[in-house]
C-alpha cells in the first residue's frame, strides 16, 4: 500500500486534504496529514480509514524522520525556510517531495544528491509559483512550434477578496499565509522593460504601481515580483525585450500599503522598543503620510486606537501581522478570488499579435477558498501521478517541461480551473 505525508495543514492546505482523501480511499493509499498544532488538525480533519492526522513538530528530527521513513512520496505545505529540513531528511531516506514554494539556494545545493539517488523533487508547483508557470510555458511552447517570436511576457497573479465579498477599503481579506503578505515585495524586485533592465527598491515597490485591466472586473493593480530575469533562460525567452512577473492588488491597496512599508510598520529586522505598549504610540511613524484622503484606511485597521500590545520578541512586522488577521479575517461565508492574466506579444507569419490568457477562480466559502484550491490541486494531481507511474522523472524540476504541464493542466480544467485566450 502506497503513502503520502503531508507536512502542514494551514490555510493552503484544505483543498490538497480534500482531494488526496478521496484519492487515497479510492486507491487504499495511506495519508498522513502532519502539523505542529492539533487546533488546525482537527479543523482539516476527514473521516476515512485511511487518513491518519498526527500532531508533530517538524523542527524534531525524530519527529520528521518517523514520517518520512513510511512515506512513498513527500508533500511539504510549511513555511518556505522550514522545507530545507523536510529535503534534507527525504534525500538521506530516498524519498520524493513536492512543495509549493520557490526553489531557494539551500534545496539547489541538494541537486546532485537528488540526481545520484534518482529521486524526483518537483518545486514551484502551487499557484504562483505553479499554475502561472504551466500555463505560460504551454502558451510559450506552442507559439514557438508554429514559428513565432515572442518580444514580450507579462504574468499578472493576485489572490483577492471576490466583489461580492469586498467589505473594507483596502479590497483585501487574508486567504493564505498573513506572514507573507505583511513581507510582500520586501526582496525588491527586477525586471526587464523595453530593453532595459529596472531595479525597484522595497521602499517604492507599491508607490507608482502598474494598472492592467481583467474583464469583466475592471482594472487592477500590480506591482513587480521578486527577480523576474531570472526565470527569462528558465521559459526560453532570453530575446524578448520585455519580461515581467507581478503581483495582483487593488490600486486602493497599494496607495495605503506603501505609506505602511515607507514608515517602517513593515520592518521584520528590529524589535520594537518595550517603552512602546499601544497600537496609536507604535504607529506614529505613520502620522506624516496620513491625511483627510487616506486615514480611512488606517482606520480601518485600527492604527490610531489605545489598545494595549503585547511585550516580547516584537517587530513590527509581527505587529501589523496580529492586526490584519483581525482586521482582515474572512468571515465563514466569504469568497476570497484568484486572478491571474499572462500577456504575450509576438510576431508570427510577418503580423504581429497580443495574446492575452486569463484565470478567473472564485472560492465556496473562509474554508474551501480558491487560494487552497490552485495551490493544493497542481501538489495533489501531481502526487496521485507520480504514485500511479505516470510522471516518471528524475531530479529536481520545476514544472516547465510538458511532461509534467500537459497532464495537471488537463485534470486542473476538469475540476473547474481553465484559462480563457484572447488573441488581438
Amino acid at each position: 500500500m502506497k503513502s503520502i505525508v503531508v507536512f502542514g495543514a494551514g490555510k493552503s492546505a484544505t483543498c490538497l486534504i480534500d482531494y488526496l482523501s478521496k484519492v487515497c480511499t479510492q486507491k487504499q493509499w495511506n495519508l498522513t496529514i502532519a502539523d505542529a498544532d492539533a487546533a488546525t488538525l482537527k479543523k482539516k480533519l476527514v473521516k476515512s480509514p485511511v487518513v491518519s492526522p498526527v500532531q508533530a513538530n517538524v523542527e524534531n528530527s525524530s519527529e520528521r524522520n518517523v514520517l518520512i521513513q513510511k512515506a512513498d512520496l513527500v508533500i511539504s505545505l510549511l513555511p518556505p525556510s522550514l522545507h530545507i529540513l523536510i529535503a534534507r531528511d527525504c534525500v538521506a531516506n530516498s524519498k520524493n517531495l513536492l512543495t509549493a514554494s520557490y526553489v531557494d539556494d539551500e534545496i539547489r545545493k541538494l541537486s546532485k544528491s537528488i540526481e545520484d539517488k534518482r529521486l524526483f523533487f518537483l518545486c514551484e508547483m502551487g499557484l504562483d509559483p505553479g499554475i502561472d508557470h504551466m500555463s505560460a510555458m504551454q502558451i510559450i511552447h506552442r507559439i514557438k512550434r508554429k514559428g513565432g517570436k515572442i518580444s514580450v511576457f507579462r504574468s499578472h497573479t493576485g489572490g483577492l477578496i471576490a466583489p461580492e465579498s469586498d467589505d473594507n477599503p483596502w479590497h483585501y481579506k487574508i486567504s493564505w499565509n498573513p506572514a507573507n503578505v505583511v513581507k510582500a515585495g520586501s526582496s525588491g524586485a527586477v525586471f526587464k522593460e523595453l530593453g532595459s533592465i529596472k531595479k525597484v527598491e522595497y521602499k517604492d515597490i507599491f508607490k507608482n504601481p502598474g494598472l492592467v485591466e481583467i474583464k469583466p472586473l475592471g482594472k487592477y493593480a500590480w506591482y513587480p515580483n521578486r527577480d523576474s530575469l531570472a526565470y527569462m533562460a528558465v521559459y526560453g525567452l532570453e530575446s524578448t525585450h520585455s519580461f515581467i512577473r507581478t503581483t495582483l492588488r487593488h490600486p486602493e491597496f497599494c496607495r495605503g500599503w506603501n505609506n505602511l512599508v515607507n514608515a517602517g510598520l513593515t520592518d521584520d529586522e528590529l524589535p520594537v522598543s518595550s517603552t512602546i505598549n499601544s497600537i496609536s504610540t507604535w504607529s506614529k511613524p505613520l502620522l506624516p503620510y496620513v491625511d483627510a484622503s487616506n486615514k480611512y484606511f488606517y482606520d480601518q485597521l485600527g492604527l490610531f486606537d489605545n489598545d494595549i500590545l503585547a511585550t516580547g520578541g516584537r517587530t513590527s512586522a509581527k505587529i501589523l501581522q496580529s492586526i490584519i488577521e483581525k482586521k482582515w479575517r474572512m468571515k465563514e461565508t466569504d469568497k476570497d478570488m484568484i486572478l491571474m492574466l499572462h500577456e504575450f506579444e509576438y510576431e508570427m507569419n510577418g503580423q504581429n499579435h497580443l495574446l492575452k490568457s486569463s484565470l478567473l477562480v472564485k472560492g465556496e466559502n473562509a474554508l474551501s477558498t480558491a487560494m487552497a484550491k490552485t495551490v493544493g490541486l497542481p501538489l495533489g494531481i501531481a502526487a496521485k501521478l507520480i504514485l500511479e507511474n505516470k510522471m516518471e522523472l528524475r531530479g529536481l524540476h520545476i514544472p516547465i517541461i510538458p511532461e509534467i504541464y500537459e497532464p495537471v493542466l488537463e485534470e486542473l480544467s476538469l475540476e473547474g480551473i481553465r484559462f480563457h485566450e484572447e488573441i488581438i
